[in-house]
């Protein structure tokens, strides 16, 4: 299990006429996943893409393509998602009636399961979908909007997180309000996953990309550091 850290630059905050540039500009800085947020505009507030985006997508991303599935329904939409060319595919615990025939469905598609859970829901509601998870995303946000404050009780959530993983060959994801300044709070309590949407894009661009790399590299310097 390969518990580096890893940056995953959410592409919600980046420019979204030039959607495959921008891939290709995140992974040439240096970044290790493509966090890809799909909302519906009815589990959470905002509407952004489907899966018609992640598969125009797709050939431009050489590393993972993670997609973050912030919509309620969730099963009827799985498998179209995995056509797209989803590596992972997380739903959320909330998102429905049966969270584990959900993820029994996403592995059985060929993609790795991924559950978050919101600020407001508890750790314990990974205990009964462990064994079918490959990664846990930890809201530190509540879903639907770039940008938001970093809520901080997450940070204990998250350590309770780790101690339930065990040995278990699971990554630890975080979304929302991730910066230097709170990605060695995270990483200090297990998480290896940093989404971080503005905090990679700010300053940055197609034809400048090079702020891209700094603000990516800031991150992870930060978060290595916690773990000492």
């Amino acid at each position: 299990m390969d518990r580096s850290i890893k940056i995953a630059p959410s592409i919600l905050a980046s420019d979204f006429a030039n959607f495959g540039a921008e891939c290709q500009a995140i992974e040439a800085q240096g970044c290790d996943w493509v966090h890809v947020d799909v909302m519906d505009g009815h589990f959470v507030p905002a509407l952004t893409f489907g899966p018609a985006t992640c598969a125009a997508i797709r050939p431009h991303i050489k590393t993972v393509m993670d997609v973050h599935l912030m919509i309620s329904p969730v099963d009827a939409y799985l498998q179209e998602f995995a056509e797209a060319g989803a590596d992972i595919l997380t739903v959320h615990a909330e998102a429905g009636p049966h969270l584990h025939r959900s993820l029994q469905h996403v592995r059985a598609l060929g993609c790795k399961a991924g559950v978050a859970l919101n600020p407001a829901t508890p750790a314990s509601a990974l205990e009964y979908v462990l064994d079918l998870v490959d990664l846990v995303c930890v809201m530190t946000v509540n879903p639907g909007f770039g940008g938001q404050k970093f809520i901080h009780s997450q940070v204990a959530k998250t350590a309770e997180i780790r101690e339930m993983i065990g040995d278990r060959p699971i990554h630890i994801e975080i979304d929302g309000g991730i910066t230097p300044q709170t990605a060695p709070l995270m990483t200090a309590a297990g998480a290896d996953v940093l989404v971080a949407g503005s905090a990679v894009f700010k300053g940055g661009s197609v034809s400048d990309p090079a702020p891209y790399g700094e603000n990516i590299r800031a991150i992870r310097a930060a978060a290595e550091a916690a773990r000492g």
